[in-house]
């Protein structure tokens, strides 16, 4: 699963995932109109458990989503920041 903590946030929040098998991978936050703010990873993963930071504290409070593409599946889930 993907995961992120905390949410909401004030300024950082960090995103969690595991990889099964080496694929392609991005890893995108979008604003709450669907455009795409950071691209955080777009590259090839071998097996493993992957982090990443956000970094929100240049961006106005609100809605945002994360999107993780990888092994021809499509995740997206909503993250909240609070300052």
């Amino acid at each position: 699963g993907i995961i992120d903590y905390p949410n909401p946030f004030t300024n950082i929040t960090t995103i969690k995932y595991v990889i099964n098998k080496s694929t392609s991978v991005s890893l995108m936050i979008y604003n709450a109109f669907g455009k795409q703010i950071k691209m955080l990873v777009n590259q090839t993963q071998n097996p493993g458990n992957y982090s990443f930071d956000f970094d929100g504290s240049n961006y106005s409070d609100g809605i945002y989503f994360y999107q993780l593409k990888a092994n021809n599946s499509t995740v997206t889930k909503k993250m909240i920041l609070s300052k």
